[in-house]
């Protein structure tokens, strides 16, 4: 691919146009799309003016946001190129082009589309945002229910170019209503002279235009489909979701969870495309946030000052105590959070949750309590270090603290996400950073009143 682009960028500066048209011509939209994305502007814009309506329209679609934007911007002069690419557009790729556009902007270039693409496209983009209705494409094949197979056939000759795919085959009555979908397969299997009814079973799946995309991304994780007809709430088929649109929406809402539970805002493109102030401007809010949130930690301690005076040996075990109780309630937050976005979970199994959390919980913090124990007893008795006269008992407040703590972590870790999601909230808010920052606060609490509890009398 480097020699290609390498090659391409010298056919550009030497202006040999027929060439680079040649070469252009051997290569798939995806690999052109690389090749515009390595170019300067200047040179993405007269490479893809050479490229043909279909070769052109293909390759948009595998752009990124901002390298689409720079080829219509570049395009503006040229009305004719850039009308023919926007009408040639599929429906639901043009939609989430114009989403991302300034309102001024996507209304002078809908302006530009014919009636027809104008009406889809002004009623793809009237759904509610993160709604099904605006992944959909019209170009699909619909039949009436009471066509004979020949009839079929000859109506997909007709009109099934365009469609999207052609898998599968839907069939309407006289309101447009969907009955039912066939596999293009029964259809060519069938006698010409049956009628579609008669191959029909009247179980099928189907998406509402007004659902959350993620309902889409479930379904089709459920059901082995390339594509799902999309209706309204009085069962009117209105288009079809393709696997492909579905797979886009999962790794976005993927990488959008992932980056919230790392501790910042989702990013709005790629690492590489946002720029340095926008990367500020979306992780300082969660670093003040948190830098708060620890804030509380330092006040924990001071609270309990004169114990630490009394016994600073009990100051040597505070990161240990405090990080293995963010870490156990990180581990938790990252597996439940998982599962709710997966469907594994429901908001009426947290009862389940919490009571596999709490065996959990005790028995990983038993483990680390007695590796903390055995670690204390062999320091001690090996002469690596002395913790004083009451060693023994230090060694229990730390492992008895160590199991409430991983406990209490594993509890908050798992129970916030659902709490999260039972309010409305998305529940990847729940980040690492915000677990492990409350139960930083919460286990020196935890740490403290057990050695006030144990060594009082001794030490304190």
């Amino acid at each position: 691919m480097v020699n290609k682009i390498k090659n391409i960028h010298h056919l550009a500066e030497e202006r040999d146009w027929k060439q680079l048209k040649r070469e252009l011509h051997n290569l798939i939209p995806q690999e052109i799309a690389e090749v515009i994305e390595k170019l300067s502007k200047t040179e993405q814009i007269i490479l893809f003016r050479l490229l043909s309506r279909e070769s052109a329209k293909e390759t948009f679609q595998y752009l990124s946001h901002e390298d689409q934007e720079s080829i219509i911007e570049g395009l503006a002069k040229d009305s004719k190129k850039l009308t023919d690419l926007l009408n040639d557009l599929d429906p639901d790729d043009r939609t989430a082009f114009f989403e991302e556009l300034p309102g001024k902007v996507s209304q002078r270039l809908m302006q530009m589309l014919s009636s027809e693409e104008r009406e889809i496209a002004t009623r793809l983009l009237g759904y509610p945002e993160e709604s099904i209705g605006r992944l959909m494409t019209p170009d699909f094949v619909a039949i009436r229910s009471y066509f004979t197979i020949s009839q079929a056939l000859e109506h997909i000759r007709q009109f099934g170019r365009n469609s999207e795919t052609m898998n599968v085959i839907y069939l309407i009555d006289d309101q447009w209503r969907l009955v039912d979908d066939i596999r293009i397969r029964e259809v060519l299997l069938a006698s010409p002279e049956q009628a579609l009814s008669d191959i029909s079973d009247h179980q099928f799946i189907s998406l509402n235009a007004y659902d959350d995309r993620e309902v889409a991304i479930k379904i089709f994780q459920d059901n082995d489909r390339v594509a799902l007809p999309v209706t309204d709430n009085d069962g009117t088929l209105l288009g079809i979701v393709t696997f492909d649109d579905v797979m886009d929406v999962l790794e976005e809402e993927a990488t959008e969870d992932f980056q919230k539970f790392g501790g910042t805002e989702g990013l709005d493109l790629s690492y590489t495309k946002t720029s340095l102030f926008e990367m500020i401007k979306k992780r300082s809010g969660w670093l003040v946030i948190l830098f708060l949130g620890e804030m509380l930690t330092a006040s924990a301690m001071g609270y309990f000052e004169n114990e630490i005076e009394k016994a600073v040996v009990l100051a040597l075990f505070v990161p240990l105590i405090i990080s293995s109780g963010g870490n156990s309630g990180s581990q938790a937050a990252s597996l439940i959070i998982r599962a709710l976005a997966l469907g594994e979970l429901r908001l009426k199994n947290w009862w389940y949750v919490m009571r596999k959390e709490i065996f959990s919980g005790l028995t990983l913090g038993s483990i680390l309590g007695l590796v903390g124990l055995a670690r204390i007893i062999i320091w001690q008795l090996a002469g690596l270090h002395d913790y004083g006269e009451y060693w023994i008992w230090i060694a229990i407040v730390v492992a008895l603290s160590l199991i409430f703590v991983v406990l209490w972590g594993t509890l908050s870790g798992s129970m916030i996400p659902i709490l999260l999601k039972r309010i409305g909230l998305d529940p990847a808010t729940a980040s690492a950073p915000f677990v492990a920052t409350l139960v930083d606060v919460t286990g020196l609490v935890i740490y403290f009143s057990i050695a006030v509890i144990i060594l009082g009398g001794k030490i304190l």
